[in-house]
């Protein structure tokens, strides 16, 4: 997908691709190339209203979010628009960005960031509240908010969490860049590899997803939600819920069972 968007629901694109019986993958792409997908309000809300729509998708075993073209996954929220915000404008895209990361962050099943080029600002806040993230070699990212009068806020808090206290308040305080080898180095990438190879990398884990019990992977998601808000000792009480009741279906015995077999004819 690389046109010009047209209308609010052109902005971002949903797209899905079926694997069989085994279910399907939704893909939501950021479809303003012409400005390095820069978010507006209405792309915003179009994003949050996406995501919201796949939640009760019961075929859904993953999703993919990335960028128009080959330039950039998001390059921020649009400047065009911020120049001009009062206070109210102001609070309103904060929390059209919350809802964003938050839509990506809970998802009941596993989100992967494709990043094929600039992720800023409020782009660099939403593949960290991905499950998994792979960039191009090419891609540029960082939290520019202090060079343009403004602070980082909304998700920002998740950097300190992925990339650790010290990176993150050096990012968020400068407004450096730093390239793909160096976010792949602090933990914000699990995967750089180059762009012609951005779609491979993002098939080996969904591949590796879908060799997984559907429903295992929607408990895994609640449990790693529960990580991030709880103490470690109330994340294994709720934890220990949570397996239990992976054992209300026959997907644990069924799939142990195939694989305890398949040992057995080695």
């Amino acid at each position: 997908m690389s046109a010009s968007a047209s209308s609010p629901s052109d902005l971002v694109v949903l797209t899905h691709e079926e694997r069989g019986n085994d279910g399907r993958v939704a893909w939501v792409t950021f479809n303003n190339p012409e400005r390095r997908n820069a978010l507006g309000t209405e792309g915003k809300q179009r994003f949050v209203e996406v995501m919201d729509s796949l939640r009760h998708d019961q075929t859904l075993r993953a999703v993919v979010i990335t960028g128009a073209g080959d330039k950039s996954f998001v390059g921020g929220t649009d400047l065009t628009q911020m120049a001009n915000y009062d206070v109210a404008a102001a609070e309103k895209s904060g929390l059209q960005v919350h809802r964003m990361c938050d839509a990506v962050r809970t998802c009941p099943v596993p989100v992967i960031a494709r990043i094929n080029g600039y992720c800023f600002g409020s782009g660099f806040e939403l593949g960290a509240c991905a499950d998994m993230r792979v960039g191009a070699d090419h891609a540029k990212f960082g939290m520019p908010e202090t060079r343009h009068g403004v602070p980082s806020a909304m998700e920002a808090s998740v950097l300190a969490r992925l990339i650790g206290w010290g990176k993150a308040t050096e990012l968020v305080l400068t407004g450096d860049w730093i390239d793909s080898t160096e976010a792949y180095r602090i933990g914000y990438l699990e995967k750089c590899v180059p762009y012609a190879d951005l779609d491979k990398a993002v098939n080996g884990w969904l591949d590796s997803l879908f060799k997984c019990g559907p429903r295992a992977l929607r408990l895994q998601k609640r449990i790693i939600l529960d990580w991030d808000r709880m103490s470690p000792t109330e994340a294994a009480r709720s934890g220990i819920q949570i397996y239990a009741e992976a054992y209300k279906t026959d997907e644990p015995h069924r799939m142990m069972t195939a694989f305890l077999d398949r040992k057995q004819k080695k």
